[in-house]
C-alpha cells in the first residue's frame, strides 16, 4: 500500500485538493457512466428494431446485445493505453483525453442513419462508434479512481475513491431518467435525444476535470525515478497474480449490474410492453439509492477493513439469483421495483463503493492505474456479454439459465475475494491513525 510512504513526504492527511478532486473524479465518471449506459438502454430497448429489422424479435434482441458487447471487449484495450499513459506521463492528461473521446462518439450515436435510411452501413457505423466508446470508457475509470485515492487522507481512502464510484449510479440514474423523459417522444427522438444531450454534460465535466491538479503521488514518484519505463508491461510482468485476483473480483458486479438493469429490463419489457416506465422508473431509483449506498459503502470500508463489505455484497448476490427472477415473474409492479432496488441500490452498490480502494490497493504506485486498470477492463470485458448470455440462456432453458449465469457470477466474486488478502486490516488502521494523530498535533 501507499501508506508505506514516509510520512515525512507527504502529508497523511492528503492534498489540498483532495475534495474538489473526488468530486471532479465523481462528475465525469457519471458522465462517462451515462453514455456508456445510454447505449445499453438504447441495446433493450429500441436498437433491435432501428438497426436490425430483418431479423426477427429474438434474433434482433441478441444482435443489439451483441453490439453493446462489442464496447466491452475494447475496454481492456482501453484500458491498457489509460493505464500506461496514467503511470507514464500522468493521471490527468488520461481523464481529459477520455472525456473528450467518449463525448464525441456518443454524440455521433445520436445522429446515426437507421438501417431504414442507409441498409447494413447503419449497424456497421454503429459498431465501430461503439468500439470508440469502449476505448474511452475503458481509459477512464483507472486514473479517475486513482486521483481520488492519491488525493486523499490515508486514513479516509475508502470513502474518497467511493466518491468517484458514486458517479456511476450517478450517470446510470441520468440515462434511465432520460430514457424514461424521452419516451414520451415521438419517433427516432424517443433514443435520438439522450445521445444528444450527452454533448452538454461532457462540456462541464471537462471544464472541472481541467482545473485538477495531478497526483501527489505520482509527482513524487516522478521526481525520485520510480516510475516504470513500460509501466503495463511491468505489471504484467510483476503483478499478474493481482491482476487475475481484480478480475475475479469485477465479474460480479459487473455481472450483477448488466444482468439486472440491461438485460432484466429487456426480460421485462419483451413479456410485459406496459412495465417498460415502471422499470425504467425502478432504475433510476434504484440508482439514486446506490448513490448514498456506494459512498457509505466505501466509508465503512475505512471502519473494517475493505473484505468484510465485500464478502457481504458477493453473499447477497449469491442468494438473490433466484428469488430475482421469482419476483419478477409475477408481473407485480411494485415487486419489479424491489427487484431493481436490491440488485442495484443495495447489491451492486455496495460491490462498487468497495472497489475503489480495494482494487487499487492490488498494486503500488508506479504501475497502480495500468493494473487496476486491466484487471477491471478485462472483467467488464466479461460482463459485457451478460445480457447476450442470459437471452440466450434464457432462449434455451428459460428463466433458471439467466439465474444460474448471475449465481455463477456471484460464486467467482466470492472465491475472488476469499482468495485476496486484507489491504486495510486493523494494525494498518491503527499505524495509520497514529500518524494522523501525530500530524495534527501542534
Amino acid at each position: 500500500m501507499s501508506t508505506s510512504t514516509v510520512a515525512g513526504r507527504r502529508s497523511v492527511l492528503g492534498s489540498k485538493d483532495r475534495v474538489k478532486t473526488a468530486v471532479a473524479a465523481a462528475v465525469g465518471t457519471s458522465v462517462e457512466n451515462y453514455d456508456f449506459i445510454a447505449y445499453g438502454t438504447a441495446s433493450a430497448l429500441y436498437f433491435g428494431a432501428v438497426f436490425f429489422p430483418e431479423s426477427d424479435r429474438f434474433v434482433g434482441t441478441l444482435l443489439s446485445f451483441a453490439t453493446l458487447a462489442v464496447g466491452f471487449v475494447m475496454r481492456p484495450l482501453g484500458g491498457a493505453i489509460g493505464g500506461y499513459f496514467a503511470d507514464k506521463l500522468g493521471r490527468k492528461p488520461v481523464l481529459v483525453a477520455a472525456m473528450i473521446v467518449m463525448g464525441a462518439a456518443t454524440f455521433l450515436i445520436g445522429v446515426l442513419p437507421t438501417y431504414e435510411q442507409v441498409g447494413v452501413l447503419a449497424p456497421i457505423l454503429l459498431v465501430a462508434i461503439r468500439m470508440v466508446q469502449g476505448l474511452a470508457f475503458g481509459a477512464e475509470w483507472g486514473g479517475a479512481i486513482t486521483m481520488a485515492y492519491e488525493h486523499a487522507p490515508w486514513h479516509r481512502r475508502g470513502m474518497f475513491a467511493a466518491i468517484p464510484q458514486s458517479g456511476n449510479p450517478l450517470g446510470i440514474a441520468l440515462a434511465s431518467g432520460v430514457f424514461a423523459w424521452s419516451a414520451t417522444l415521438d419517433g427516432d427522438w424517443q433514443w435520438r435525444t439522450p445521445f444528444l444531450l450527452s454533448a452538454v454534460l461532457v462540456i462541464v465535466a471537462l471544464i472541472v476535470r481541467s482545473r485538477l491538479s495531478e497526483s501527489p503521488e505520482f509527482q513524487e514518484a516522478r521526481a525520485s525515478g520510480t516510475t516504470e519505463k513500460n509501466p503495463l508491461l511491468a505489471t504484467l510482468r510483476d503483478d499478474w497474480r493481482s491482476i487475475l485476483r481484480v478480475i475475479a473480483l469485477r465479474v460480479v458486479e459487473s455481472f450483477a449490474y448488466y444482468s439486472t438493469a440491461t438485460y432484466l429490463l429487456n426480460y421485462i419489457t419483451e413479456r410485459n410492453p406496459d412495465l417498460r416506465p415502471v422499470a425504467l422508473g425502478a432504475i433510476t431509483a434504484a440508482s439514486i439509492l446506490a448513490i448514498a449506498v456506494t459512498f457509505l459503502a466505501g466509508a465503512l470500508t475505512d471502519r473494517i477493513g475493505r473484505r468484510p463489505v465485500y464478502i457481504a455484497g458477493c453473499t447477497a448476490a449469491i442468494l438473490f439469483a433466484f428469488p430475482m427472477y421469482l419476483l419478477t415473474n409475477t408481473a407485480h409492479p411494485a415487486l419489479i421495483v424491489a427487484v431493481f432496488i436490491i440488485g442495484i441500490g443495495l447489491i451492486h452498490a455496495s460491490l462498487t463503493g468497495t472497489q475503489g480502494s480495494l482494487l487499487t490497493e492490488q498494486f503500488r504506485t508506479a504501475t497502480r492505474t495500468s493494473g487496476a486498470s486491466l484487471g477491471y477492463q478485462v472483467a467488464a470485458a466479461i460482463g459485457g456479454f451478460a445480457p447476450l448470455l442470459a437471452a440466450a440462456l434464457v432462449g434455451a432453458f428459460g428463466w433458471p439459465g439467466a439465474a444460474l449465469l448471475y449465481l455463477g457470477a456471484a460464486v467467482v466474486g466470492l472465491v475472488g475475494i476469499l482468495a485476496t488478502k486484507e489491504t486495510w486490516g486493523r494494525a494498518e488502521r491503527e499505524r495509520v491513525l497514529a500518524l494522523v494523530a501525530e500530524e495534527r498535533r501542534p
